[in-house]
């Protein structure tokens, strides 16, 4: 450099110099010259430095010493030092002259100070570079300057704003990472000095601090643009006027052309609100104005900014300026597509970061989700979406409601994205429980919505809500339990039309699956013209269920050529749809499949996308014989109350109920997974549930899966049938149908199980068809009569072919008898039963089989105390006295009882009664019990004392009740009647003098008893007895009776002799009626209720049969008690009937209980002390007497004529067969059911009763 040229410093310039005329020095530091080297001059210069640094401004002297070296180091030898360490030196020796000479510097040139404080700003560059060994010594500088302030000496200057740009891109280009928070702040003091002690800032220095706002900018240095934030920060009040200033140029005026800037004008102001609202106060305003623009370009770039604005996280622009704010809401209505959308996106964050915003923005929203383009209700969903995801509380329920509505859009692309968002809100806060259950309880509407979408016709929106129901509702990738776990509580909670749509998309899977597994069997024929075709016609169907059809065939066709070749990817498939595939195997040959089908040059493969929806569709990735095991736990959990079925937000009875809906589900769709004994050990215990439903649902569960049960699980086998036997005729009409349905299905001899329960339905269905009808024009009840009386007569097997068990006999027999009592409950049928008929209906109260009995005489018993049936019906119960079980001789007593007392009662409070005496008055029985024991099949000998004696007992079962009172002379009436009878025939035969003999002869043996029992029978009747014609015919004018057809002999031995065994006046609580007869002991069901306990088939099982019995028993007992207060003492055999409650005796029956002691008087003690020995004989004979063979089975009448002499002559001598067999006391048959315990007959009558031939009825009457 030519330092010639440099002017050498005056002595008015320099101010006090040397003597010598030479510049002053420090100490020991050389002139420093550009003739000595620059590390020499560098170590002088250090020196000087030294010098400065130390000195201070209160040192008057010396900086007069030092004023020449001061104005040396300006020049311009130093300014434009080549050594950069020189120049360093120099620039820190000039920033403590600056300080040291302050407030004036020492020198006055303009151009001077302009060209020394560029030099200075030109040495800050130095700082960029941290690890310098230098950079210390540009700390220095910057910090002197920032202290002192240096710069501001500048404003004197015109052309200071150079100065000042130069100085701000310095400092922003050279900050860096590096530097540590004090070179920032001696920056920011350096330029927020320069800015806010100025007198305003320009455009050019404005545009040097935002140009580090502008994102480019921002992006290559971080560093510049915190600096520049910071400053604005710290300058706002003064910088404000400026900036507005500028925006207003740009935006209000339109001048672009005023900064480089002015493109950038809407990234700065988003800029600088984030930095501080304030610095924008003036700009706002102007924003509105824009918004408002024709120019719909304009418009977007500003709602894109306000959209920026209004959302940040910390802003409340929306609050603090509203008018800016609702200018900003009418752009969701703007004319530009682009606008709305921009709006639309705008929303999220402002959801996000202004929940309280919501509310302006719904409405908005609402009008938008129902825009006309499909990108912008796109894009409402996306938003909303995206918010609740964020969190739910940021949306409400409306806005919801907005991506509901719009999962039927009519674009694709919309419904899928609503379907998708809200599935994945399902699975975040209802699977997951993300946000609690109130957040669950919100959105628990999305499953129902979802699977309601299946309802829809197009293949898209199905596949989409498999895949959702697969990955979101109830996700296959869980482990086994847990998935179970949620598709349980999820069907539960899903509404029906959901429920429905849900077993739709699973029949729908699996019919896919069956076309599939027919396209492989098709593949195993051999290839022909016709296997062609029907795989063609296969290919088709399959395709139908593929996403775009058109294409899919094309590729369907392909996979098929591809099945064809390719053996063992065939297998894989066959794998696939096999109903023992796991979850896991599936998963596995699906990713088989699609590796052996992918292609790696070839990213996107259409045909392989295809096969992977086909893939989908088919494999079971949910439901397997693991999975049903896990389920069936599940509900058994339930069952027992240690589910979490509370917490789970569904009741322990509907998670029940939905469980085994969801397993009948299943049952058609994957049969072979419930194939397990614990698995049917579950549903067993539903079907004994009380819940119809549930009861229902395990039937048909059985019915779909069970095919096996008969081979494979025997104890399961043993278990069902007597439970599908009882639904089938007792369960529900829909239970009914669905146990044939099961039987059918599951057993092989289902015809035989079938004929069990439709014999007795159908005599059902014909009864309550004719109770229906009330008429007998079509002679349908004639005809059923004799249908019912064949069964009877046949012991219940029709064809008697044998091939029905005996406790199916019983029960038909039990159905028949109870169907001729239920036709006899209306006149119009009761007219029509013949006499036989009416006696075979009888006989069923003797049936061998206990259960048969005792049901049916709680039915008999249940239909008279309603008054239900004629009063014929009540001379049954005199049968009783010939039952072997003394619990059934006890409770049929306690029936008559009641019914003679309601009967009483009934006459008594109703005076028009009277004219109905002769089906309302008790002793009116006497005629109909006398025929029919004249007609009892046990009855075959007149003279036979033994048979008598039965006659007695049973006379003496119904008479004892009836006499206990002898209200308006009862004795002597029911005595007059005995004596009419013998002045009429037999209306049932009469010519047969057999029959009438018989008929006499038990009338004969009435008298004895009534004679011996009573001495008021005597006195004269007060009215003549009507009998029944039906019975009786007319008396004949000259007809005169008076011979006796009982011997006196037998007459004695009838009432003192041996009395027939066990008799029933010994089980109940009456006193005797004779004199001396030991009174009856009050006795409870427990004391009596030892005496039998019979195992029957009637019912499956002992312990159902016994719970029902003893329904059935409490149940009569409480009718009875509840329409005639009686005190009712129950004696039932122990497990088939619970003991009746015991109620008081009113005070007009009160004397029923006890016979007239008057009347007991004028009995003979002998007669009495004979009675009472007999009676304890009979107590021990019934305990403890030996087991005889069974008579022979009662109910047939003699054979027809037709049947040859030799048969009728054998009459004579021959016992005739009495059709039903009388159950053996303590002796069981192999079946139960028909091993009743039956009545000991006496043991020399059995040699005549070894062949007794068999009797019939006319069916034609």
């Amino acid at each position: 450099m030519d330092f010639t040229a440099q002017p050498k410093p005056a002595t008015a310039l320099c101010g006090v110099v040397s003597a010598d005329g030479k510049i002053a020095y420090p100490p020991g530091v050389k002139e420093i010259t550009d003739k000595i080297t620059t590390d020499e001059m560098i170590k002088r210069l250090k020196m000087v430095v030294k010098t400065f640094m130390d000195m201070d401004q209160d040192s008057e002297d010396e900086k007069q010493q030092y004023l020449p070296l001061a104005l040396h180091l300006a020049s311009e030898f130093f300014l434009r030092n080549p050594n950069k360490d020189v120049r360093l030196l120099v620039a820190c020796c000039l920033a403590d002259i600056f300080r040291i000479y302050a407030p004036e510097a020492p020198y006055t040139s303009h151009d001077k100070l302009k060209d020394i404080f560029l030099f200075i700003t030109r040495q800050l560059k130095g700082l960029e570079d941290t690890k310098s060994p230098q950079f210390n010594r540009y700390f220095y500088l910057l910090e002197n300057l920032a202290w002192v302030k240096s710069y501001n000496i500048c404003f004197e200057l015109e052309d200071c704003n150079e100065i000042f740009i130069q100085l701000f891109r310095t400092l922003f280009s050279v900050i860096n990472n590096s530097h540590n928070k004090k070179v920032q702040m001696h920056m920011l003091d350096l330029m927020s000095s320069i800015i806010m002690e100025g007198d305003g800032v320009t455009q050019e220095l404005l545009d040097s601090i935002l140009i580090n706002l502008i994102p480019a900018h921002k992006n290559l240095n971080k560093q510049s643009f915190d600096l520049a934030k910071v400053l604005l920060k710290r300058t706002v009040q003064t910088i404000e006027a400026c900036i507005a200033n500028f925006f207003n140029q740009v935006l209000v005026l339109g001048r672009s052309s005023v900064s480089d800037l002015s493109e950038h004008v809407f990234d700065l102001i988003q800029e600088l609100f984030a930095i501080d609202p304030h610095l924008l106060l003036s700009v706002m305003p102007q924003l509105e104005f824009k918004l408002k623009s024709n120019d719909g370009e304009e418009r977007l770039a500003v709602v894109r900014l306000l959209a920026k604005l209004f959302g940040s996280k910390d802003s409340d622009l929306a609050t603090q300026n509203r008018p800016l704010w609702q200018c900003f809401l009418g752009r969701f209505n703007d004319i530009h597509v682009p606008v709305r959308l921009e709006s639309v996106k705008f929303a999220s964050h402002c959801l996000m970061n202004h929940p309280d915003l919501a509310k302006d923005l719904t409405e908005y929203l609402k009008v938008r989700s129902h825009d006309p383009e499909e990108a912008i209700r796109h894009d409402v969903i996306v938003t909303i979406i995206t918010a609740a995801k964020r969190d739910l509380a940021l949306v409400n329920d409306q806005l919801l409601g907005f991506v509901r509505e719009r999962t039927l859009d009519k674009r694709w692309r919309v419904r899928k994205e609503a379907m998708m968002g809200l599935a994945q809100l399902y699975k975040k806060y209802c699977l997951h429980g993300e946000a609690g259950k109130e957040a669950a309880e919100k959105v628990s509407w999305i499953k129902d919505k979802l699977l309601h979408i299946y309802y829809q016709n197009s293949i898209d929106d199905k596949l989409l809500v498999e895949k959702i129901f697969a990955q979101y509702l109830v996700p296959h990738n869980l482990e086994t339990e847990e998935r179970m776990k949620c598709l349980y509580y999820l069907y539960a909670s899903l509404d029906p039309n959901a429920v429905k749509a849900l077993n739709e998309m699973w029949k729908c899977q699996n019919m896919l699956r069956s076309h599939v597994r027919e396209l492989l069997d098709l593949h195993k024929q051999p290839t022909s013209e016709a296997n062609c075709s029907a795989m063609f016609g296969k290919l088709m169907t399959i395709a139908k269920n593929l996403p775009d059809p058109g294409k899919a065939q094309d590729f369907v066709k392909k996979f098929n050529q591809v099945l064809g070749d390719d053996e063992k990817l065939r297998s894989q498939l066959e794998l696939l749809i096999s109903p023992t595939c796991s979850c896991k195997q599936a998963d596995i040959c699906v990713r088989e499949i699609a590796r052996k089908l992918a292609n790696p040059k070839q990213p996107t493969n259409p045909f392989l996308e295809m096969v992977k929806f086909l893939l989908e569709r088919i494999a079971p990735v949910h439901i397997d014989s693991e999975a049903i095991s896990a389920l069936v736990k599940l509900m058994n959990k339930s069952i027992e109350g240690t589910a979490d079925d509370e917490e789970e937000g569904v009741s322990p009875d509907t998670a029940i109920r939905s469980g085994l809906e969801l397993l009948k589900v299943l049952s058609f769709t994957h049969p072979t997974s419930f194939h397990s004994a614990e698995t049917y050990e579950s549903l067993l215990q539903c079907l004994r549930m009380e819940d119809d439903k549930v009861a229902e649902a395990a039937i048909q569960i059985f019915r779909n899966t069970g095919h096996k049960i008969e081979t494979d699980l025997p104890q399961i086998r043993s278990t069902l049938i007597p439970i599908l036997h009882q639904k089938a005729k007792r369960g529900t009409p829909h239970q009914a149908k669905q146990a044939v349905h099961c039987i059918h299905a599951i057993f092989t001899n289902k015809e035989v199980q079938l004929a069990q329960i439709f014999e007795v339905q159908a005599i059902k269905l014909l009864v309550r068809w004719l109770l229906g009808m009330k008429n007998n024009q079509s002679k349908s009840a004639n005809s059923t009569l004799r249908l019912l009386s064949a069964m009877l007569v046949s012991e219940g097997d029709l064809t008697e072919q044998k091939r029905i068990s005996k406790s199916d006999m019983s029960r038909l027999r039990l159905a028949a008898g109870s169907a001729i009592m239920k036709l006899a409950q209306e006149p119009c049928y009761h007219e029509i039963i013949t006499p036989e008929q009416f006696q075979l209906c009888a006989l069923v109260i003797n049936d061998e089989c206990y259960q048969v009995r005792q049901i049916f005489a709680q039915k008999l018993h249940k239909a008279l105390v309603k008054l239900l049936l004629p009063l014929e019906y009540m001379a049954i119960f005199a049968l009783c006295a010939k039952d072997p079980v003394k619990e059934r001789r006890a409770h049929a007593r306690q029936c008559l009882l009641k019914n003679i007392s309601i009967r009483r009662e009934y006459i008594k409070q109703n005076p028009m009664a009277t004219e109905k005496l002769l089906s309302l008055l008790p002793e009116y029985v006497v005629p109909y019990m006398i025929h029919l024991l004249a007609h009892d099949p046990d009855f075959t000998r007149s003279q036979d004392v033994d048979q008598l004696r039965d006659i007695k007992e049973c006379l003496w079962f119904m008479l004892e009740v009836l006499m206990t009172k002898n209200e308006n002379n009862s004795h002597a009436f029911m005595k007059k009647m005995a004596e009419n009878i013998k002045l009429t025939r037999d209306a049932q035969s009469p010519d047969e003098s057999k029959t009438n003999e018989k008929l006499y002869t038990v009338c004969d043996v009435a008298l004895c008893v009534i004679n011996s029992k009573s001495a008021l029978c005597n006195a004269d009747s007060p009215k003549d007895p009507v009998l029944p014609m039906k019975f009786f015919t007319q008396p004949e004018k000259d007809f005169c009776n008076d011979k006796s057809y009982i011997s006196e002999e037998t007459r004695v031995l009838l009432l003192t002799g041996k009395p027939k065994p066990a008799g029933v006046l010994g089980a109940v609580n009456k006193p005797l009626s004779a004199t001396g007869r030991k009174p009856y002991v009050r006795s409870t069901g427990t004391e009596t209720g030892s005496n039998i306990n019979v195992n029957s088939e009637l019912n499956p099982s002992t312990g159902n049969r016994s719970r029902e019995q003893s329904s059935e028993a409490a149940e009569t007992g409480v009718s009875e008690n509840e329409e005639n207060p009686v005190r009712i003492i129950s004696v039932t055999p122990v497990k088939n009937i619970d003991p009746v409650k015991n109620k008081e005796i009113n005070s007009d029956q009160a004397t029923q209980g006890n016979i007239s002691s008057d009347r007991g008087k004028k009995r003979t003690v002998t007669a009495a002390g004979a009675e009472n020995i007999q009676q304890k004989t009979d107590e021990k004979v019934d305990e403890s007497g030996p087991p005889a063979p069974s008579k022979p089975r009662r109910g047939r009448r003699p054979k027809s004529e037709s049947q040859g002499n030799a048969t009728k002559n054998d009459d004579l001598n021959k016992p005739i067969n009495k059709g039903r067999k009388r159950a053996a006391v303590g002796q069981e048959s192999p079946g139960g059911l028909e091993a009743g315990n039956a009545k000991a007959p006496k043991l020399q009558d059995l040699a005549k009763k070894a062949a007794p031939a068999e009797r019939q009825i006319d069916l034609q009457r």
